[in-house]
């Protein structure tokens, strides 16, 4: 069957969802010696980056179910999956979900006790953890055995694996997590429907160039990771997957393994902007996919002067210097990126536009009472899509508080334009209303901080409100003149490009690019170590990093 026409079929599937798309893609009669996946550590006897094909990885996801059955693993079972290796990972849940159990996947840099709290709030039927992990676990209350290590269970006999389960639409699929950077994450479940509906709308559409050959830098145990596998595998795509994502790491990758597609978050292509892309051999790259946070132009105006892309011209498709970057904005719980917006070197819209929904979705720009508000108006963003999370796992608390009037309240503060495209300003969290009504941006504040000054790759913005007791304390000024009421005050953190002086004062530069409103509350401007930049999975994750390393004592 020619992949066109295994793509429809799946698309026209009604048995088809996340939970199955391995057994449904060799039911429709692909090759079992075409592309399965590629991992980046050795696997049951093959080394690191051995393609490994459609078949072996079904047998090898096979001796994993009948490994986890014999130990008493079945349907609805949430079992806990935390491991650093995406191999690890991404062989679990296809063996969990082979079960009808339902995976956990654990962000394996969790602390401990986060993470052991996290599995106890799960009721947890059971852990897999690699052997580091397992060790960081040692003296915790989990409420739930610990099964053994995820590579285990490949010794396991795939002849004894029991029948696949067969799917329900609503069946629970898989239960990923928000970052927990300020406490336990909120575990997102997601259903075999949900987790699909992205993937059938993209399998039905004309497949998309970058997309035969892909790198994965996206985190292994990520929603983004398993609907980017079912992807993978609906298209006959070949994908290897990075269970490091650091500038260093994809960049080496991209010139061993010459992908046609990159697929990660914001903060990979922040690492990426810290080189000097010019001296790496990119043009294998058609295709910058990025989901999570939106990303800042500089960043993308780096990526798309690397690599090449195919246009149409009178003489036929012509293969062109220049890349295309395709951006969004997406989240664990809206079950795939909501919006698409492509840029290449010709394309000049950013400002934070993340574009137009995807077809498949609704959105809104929402009121506090949950009425729509027209283009031009902030507030905030409304969903309505079959992809969206079903709940948060033993929560229900959390899940009604996130729906207003039928729409999900994804926490992001955004507007549209008379034609239909929508601009991210901020996480509400992130943001600061002055009382006044007056509302300042941390992440749009970032992106014109960025646009004004070349020598800065990515930068932080933290406005904050102070009461007055604490801002002269804080401040650590003796003299300064209290006033009623809580004052806003802004740092900013600068990420220097090499060669920058980090003596230099920016100061004007940086309050030039907030606007006057802003600028009048920066109390500092720090530049920022390389050493400490932290290599994490979201851009939230290294905003709190950052700030917690810097912004934790009183500036002298």
């Amino acid at each position: 069957m020619r992949t066109r026409g295994l793509r429809g079929a799946l698309a026209a599937d009604t048995e088809v969802g996340a939970g199955n798309v391995l057994a449904r893609v060799l039911a429709h009669g692909a090759d079992p010696a075409g592309p399965g996946l590629t991992f980046d550590t050795a696997v049951d006897g093959h080394p690191a980056e051995t393609p490994l094909t459609l078949g072996r990885l079904d047998e090898m996801v096979a001796a994993r179910a009948a490994w986890l059955h014999e130990r008493g693993v079945r349907p609805r079972d949430p079992v806990a999956v935390w491991a650093g290796a995406a191999a690890d990972m991404v062989l679990s849940f296809l063996a969990l979900t082979r079960l009808g159990a339902i995976p956990a996947l654990m962000n394996g840099r969790l602390r401990p006790e986060i993470a052991a709290e996290y599995i106890r709030r799960l009721r947890a039927a059971g852990v897999l953890a690699d052997a580091a992990h397992a060790a960081a676990l040692q003296g915790h209350d989990l409420g739930a055995p610990l099964l053994g290590e995820p590579d285990e269970a490949g010794g396991g006999d795939p002849a004894a694996a029991p029948p696949h389960y067969r799917h329900h639409d609503e069946d629970p699929i898989v239960i990923t997590h928000t970052s927990g950077t300020t406490g336990v994450p909120k575990a997102v479940l997601h259903s075999h429907a949900s987790l699909f509906a992205a993937t059938r709308h993209l399998l039905a559409m004309p497949q998309a160039q970058g997309t035969t050959r892909i790198l994965n830098a996206l985190p292994a145990p990520h929603t983004a990771t398993v609907l980017m596998v079912n992807q993978a595998l609906g298209n006959r795509a070949e994908m290897y997957l990075l269970s490091e994502q650091g500038g260093e790491r994809v960049l080496d990758a991209i010139q061993r393994w010459r992908p046609d597609g990159v697929f990660g978050f914001s903060v990979t292509w922040a690492e990426l902007a810290r080189f000097d892309l010019s001296a790496y051999e990119l043009d294998s790259v058609r295709l910058w996919f990025n989901t999570g946070d939106c990303s800042h132009e500089p960043h993308v105006r780096r990526l798309v002067r690397v690599g090449s892309r195919d246009v149409m011209t009178r003489d036929g498709v012509t293969r062109v210097p220049g890349s295309v970057f395709i951006d969004g904005l997406g989240s664990s719980e809206m079950g795939h990126s909501m919006f698409h917006i492509t840029h290449t070197v010709d394309t000049d819209r950013y400002g934070r536009c993340v574009g137009r929904p995807y077809r498949f979705t609704r959105v809104a720009v929402l009121d506090e009472a949950g009425n729509e508000l027209p283009p031009g108006q902030v507030g905030w963003l409304g969903i309505d899509s079959p992809s969206l999370f079903r709940g948060y796992w033993n929560d229900s608390v959390t899940t009604y508080r996130s729906r207003l009037r039928g729409w999900y309240l994804t926490g992001d503060l955004v507007h549209a334009d008379a034609d239909g495209r929508y601009y991210h300003l901020d996480r509400a969290v992130d943001s600061v209303e002055t009382g006044d009504g007056k509302r300042f941006f941390t992440a749009l504040s970032e992106e014109r901080i960025l646009a004004a000054c070349a020598d800065v790759t990515d930068c932080t913005v933290v406005i904050v409100k102070e009461s007055d007791t604490e801002r002269p304390l804080r401040l650590g000024v003796s003299d300064a003149t209290p006033r009623p009421g809580a004052v806003v005050v802004t740092d900013v953190l600068l990420e220097l490009a090499a060669g920058a002086d980090p003596a230099e004062d920016r100061t004007a530069r940086i309050r030039a690019a907030l606007g006057p409103d802003l600028a009048a509350t920066l109390r500092r401007v720090v530049p920022v170590r390389a050493d400490d930049i932290p290599v994490t999975v979201t851009g939230k994750v290294r905003k709190v990093a950052l700030r917690e390393r810097y912004l934790s004592e009183s500036p002298s």
